[in-house]
């Protein structure tokens, strides 16, 4: 019984090669196709039901399945429905008790065919032989599930005698007949691409105007290509099969040949141009030689595309004599006593456009431009007239309507009695010199990017609006503009879209400029700074200030809208400052002085602002200037000077000191650190300061350290953001400390949080370096930057010091009280020590002390001191403790 079925089912196998037979013969026409592919698998259905595997009668059992779900998963819909008809009639009219079984089972082979289509078209699923064998099994184990139907005394012979073999034969049959299907198509497919490949090639070969040559590595010609026989040596038909050394000239065939042959050993395109005598005269050719990747008729061959570029070669013959007249030769003309044309040369026809026989026997006057009056024509008659010549530049129009620019020389031919007879010009198209005369001056007073004046010719103009308001009244403005954090633009998203944003930035001030009038001029004055001056703004300066205010406002408003970079928006804004004019000395210099100085205070006040210029203003910044000045020749003259402030333990032990920088100028006394510290800041002097700190501190920490007295204080040392991120910054610290030998454990930078938040990581990786050699640091002013509990985790630190303005406020400030527990609570748990700063009231150390801080500096214990002094106190301080503990002992008594 299983032999049979084997053999059933190698027969429809062998009966499904009729769809590679229905395929080739009718793939074309798709209808037809699919209902011819549907009759053979019914067919073959109905021959697998003839020749069946018969357990009981009425009940047999054949391939039917495995061929209807392969035609519902390769035919699709109308092929399935069409075999699935056919074989269901067939079962039906065969009859017996399985007949409702049977059908049931071909419609559900053709079912799972096209949901397994569908999921293969959709790529949820893949095919393939596994898959196919995976579809089979799925297949055949619903058709055993559908027998279920069946009476029970046949379903138990079926199970018996029948499943097993059924499934082990039917299930590899699927896939066979999937695979062997699929290989069909596969086929199919590959050579209807191949078709329409070929096609397609020889439709784009017939569509080339060039000639397409198959020659093998001899020069035989295997087949001709061309759209115009006569650009052939002789008709194609009569050169198939022949040598090239057959029908050309030996020294053109030996070229042709050598190119073949370069082309076949090399992997790119061979070209070679060459002249040839064809069916229409001689022509010039340019051919491509590239090898083929295949022999046709058992040699190497290449496909040879030849260009016919006669007309080419011809025109830039034609243009190169053309270019060596224009640039050798002037523009020459004749005419007669009367001006009208006699003769002219090819150069004046180059310039002017005219060919010699449209200008003859008129009249000059017809090159005119009309940009010229009737008092600059009879100027040059009378020259030429009392003179017999004239030259200059002239407006004339070519024959394309053009205006272009020339320079003319004019000579009268006399005859014997002086009477001029004839007049010969010469001329020269200038136009280039002209163009590149306003290119320089363009270049000389026009920014290249923006296109807007530059600072020279705003200077000009400045001059002479100062010049006018002076002479005539009437007050002015000048705007000096500076967009904010432009460098970040740069550095982000590169110069290329800081450009983009200068332009568009132009632009917008442009239009302002526009709306106000002819008054206003925007320049670019360098970098991201822009300039408008207001000329003639308002008859007096108070109604000039209100007017420049309120433009000032909608320029801030103007540059602060989105800007698209890339398809990124970014938003900027500006900075203003405005000077007004006229004003007691005002010069040019003087005015954009003014107006830079209050667009730098409007900066320093933040982004976005706008500022007058005022007298005060002028006071404040040179007395900076001077101070920094001052700072500069202090620290190298050694005025300043350093002062150490104790700091104590829970027993009012001193502990340590923080370096305190001093300055005693040698004009104006004291100076607070408050008065040159921020100054020193801005002029980019705290390295030199911070450093001459660092190592006065650390020459200190060393002499202390010799002494048994001080041999165990801390010194902390303040350091700035601009030291920090010094590239040399760790250098000089390590080198401050093996110049003085001062151990290295007992100095504490300190260092702020808003300095950290700069570059964090870099400051990390710095002050781990440091941390190495056994360096602490602390935290000052803790509470009242960015407080980050990330970073402290992140930082190595020792401790934190709580600022003085929560200090000041205890005990009776609740919030004060509140954040000063929150920094003690933070500072145990992150395991840091915590000193408060600013004590000055035993009532502010008790409360301090109540909430676990125990470590203290301020004026209730001590005041800076001079190093010297720092020795004395500790020393005495063991005394100066046991007295005031005798002197509290009666109070505490009498509690």
């Amino acid at each position: 019984m299983t032999l049979d079925l084997v053999k059933t089912a190698a027969l429809l196998l062998a009966l499904c090669l009729l769809q590679g037979i229905n395929t080739r013969a009718f793939s074309s026409r798709r209808r037809t196709f699919q209902i011819s592919a549907g009759l053979i698998f019914g067919a073959i259905s109905v021959f697998g039901m003839m020749i069946p595997v018969a357990i009981a009668p009425g009940l047999i059992f054949d391939g039917r399945s495995a061929v209807l779900g392969m035609a519902g998963f390769f035919g699709g819909p109308m092929v399935g429905i069409i075999a699935a008809l056919i074989a269901g009639s067939y079962r039906a009219w065969l009859g017996g008790s399985g007949a409702v079984v049977g059908i049931g089972v071909i419609c559900a082979s053709t079912l799972l065919g096209l949901i397994y289509r569908t999921l293969v078209r959709h790529r949820r699923v893949t095919c393939g032989p596994w898959q196919f064998l995976l579809f089979g099994l799925v297949v055949h184990l619903l058709a055993i599930l559908l027998f279920t139907l069946l009476p029970a005394a046949q379903w138990h012979l079926f199970i018996s005698e029948l499943a097993l073999p059924y499934l082990l034969v039917l299930v590899p049959t699927t896939a066979a007949l999937g695979m062997l299907l699929q290989d069909i198509e596969n086929r199919q497919q590959t050579e209807r691409a191949l078709a329409g490949s070929e096609a397609r090639l020889r439709a784009i070969t017939h569509a080339l105007p060039d000639l397409a040559l198959l020659l093998d590595e001899d020069g035989t010609y295997l087949e001709v290509v061309s759209q115009d026989e006569r650009l052939l040596v002789a008709e194609s038909s009569k050169l198939v099969g022949r040598r090239m050394h057959e029908l050309l000239p030996t020294g053109l065939a030996d070229k042709l040949l050598a190119a073949i042959r370069r082309a076949l050993q090399a992997t790119h395109v061979e070209n070679v141009e060459y002249d040839m005598r064809t069916l229409s005269g001689p022509r010039t050719f340019e051919g491509r030689c590239k090898a083929l990747d295949m022999e046709l008729n058992g040699k190497p061959a290449v496909l040879f595309m030849a260009r016919d570029i006669s007309e080419r070669c011809a025109a830039e013959q034609e243009r190169r004599i053309a270019a060596i007249a224009f640039e050798s030769q002037q523009g020459m003309i004749i005419t007669d006593a009367a001006g009208v044309i006699l003769k002219v040369n090819q150069a004046f026809s180059a310039i002017t456009g005219y060919d010699e026989t449209e200008v003859i026997g008129k009249h000059t006057r017809m090159l005119g431009s009309g940009r010229h009056n009737p008092a600059f024509y009879r100027d040059m008659w009378d020259s030429l007239l009392r003179n017999g010549n004239w030259q200059g530049e002239v407006w004339n129009r070519r024959k394309n309507g053009e205006i272009y620019p020339q320079a003319l020389a004019i000579n009268a031919v006399r005859s014997d009695d002086g009477t001029s007879t004839h007049y010969v010009a010469a001329l020269s198209d200038i136009s280039l010199r002209k163009s590149t005369e306003e290119e320089i001056r363009t270049l000389a007073f026009f920014d290249h990017l923006t296109q807007l004046p530059n600072r020279r010719l705003l200077m000009d103009r400045l001059g002479q609006a100062l010049s006018t308001s002076n002479a005539q009244g009437g007050a002015g403005a000048l705007m000096f503009i500076d967009l904010d954090d432009f460098r970040n633009i740069n550095d982000l998203l590169g110069h290329h879209n800081g450009d983009v944003l200068l332009q568009q930035a132009a632009r917008r001030l442009g239009a302002i400029a526009a709306d106000i009038g002819a008054n206003a001029t925007v320049a670019r004055f360098g970098g991201d700074e822009f300039v408008i001056l207001l000329d003639a703004l308002a008859l007096d300066r108070q109604a000039a200030y209100a007017s420049a205010n309120d433009i000032a406002e909608r320029i801030l408003a103007a540059l602060k809208a989105p800007y698209v970079l890339e398809g990124q928006t970014r938003r900027s804004s500006a900075s203003i400052g405005v000077a007004l004019f006229p004003a007691s000395g005002g010069s040019v210099d003087e005015l954009m002085k003014r107006a830079d100085l209050a667009m730098n205070e409007a900066k320093h006040r933040g982004k976005g602002k706008l500022r007058f210029y005022d007298p005060v203003m002028q006071e404040t910044v040179t007395a900076r200037l001077r101070l920094e000045d001052d700072i500069r020749t202090g620290t190298e003259a050694g005025e300043f000077t350093l002062l150490y402030q104790p700091q104590f333990g829970p027993g009012c032990e001193m502990v340590g000191v923080e370096a305190l920088v001093r300055w005693q100028h040698p004009l104006r006394g004291f100076i607070a650190p408050d008065q040159f510290i921020h100054v020193a800041e801005r002029a980019g002097l705290m390295p030199a300061l911070g450093l001459m700190v660092l190592n006065r501190a650390c020459e200190q920490l060393a002499a202390w350290a010799l002494d048994p007295v001080t041999a165990g204080l801390t010194v902390a040392v303040n350091v700035s953001a601009q030291q920090l991120y010094n590239d040399e910054f760790v250098d000089q610290v390590l080198d401050a400390l093996h110049r003085s030998g001062a151990p290295a454990g007992r100095l504490t930078l300190e260092l702020t949080e808003s300095l950290l938040l700069d570059d964090m990581e870099e400051a990390i990786e710095r002050m781990g370096r440091l941390r190495t050699h056994g360096i602490r640091f602390s935290i000052d002013d803790f509470g009242t930057g960015y407080s980050s509990l990330a970073y402290l985790q992140r930082l190595p630190l020792d401790q934190l010091k709580i600022d003085r303005s929560f200090v000041q406020d205890l005990p009776h400030s609740a919030s004060s009280l509140a954040i000063v527990k929150a920094i003690i609570a933070l500072a145990q748990a992150l395991d840091l020590k915590v000193i408060a700063e600013g004590v000055e009231l035993d009532t502010q150390r008790d409360t301090l002390r109540a909430n676990g801080c125990h470590h203290f500096q301020g004026f209730l214990f001590a005041r800076p001191m001079t190093a010297e002094q720092i020795g004395e106190t500790k020393k005495a301080l063991p005394t100066r403790r046991l007295e005031q503990e005798k002197r509290t002992q009666p109070s505490e008594a009498a509690h």
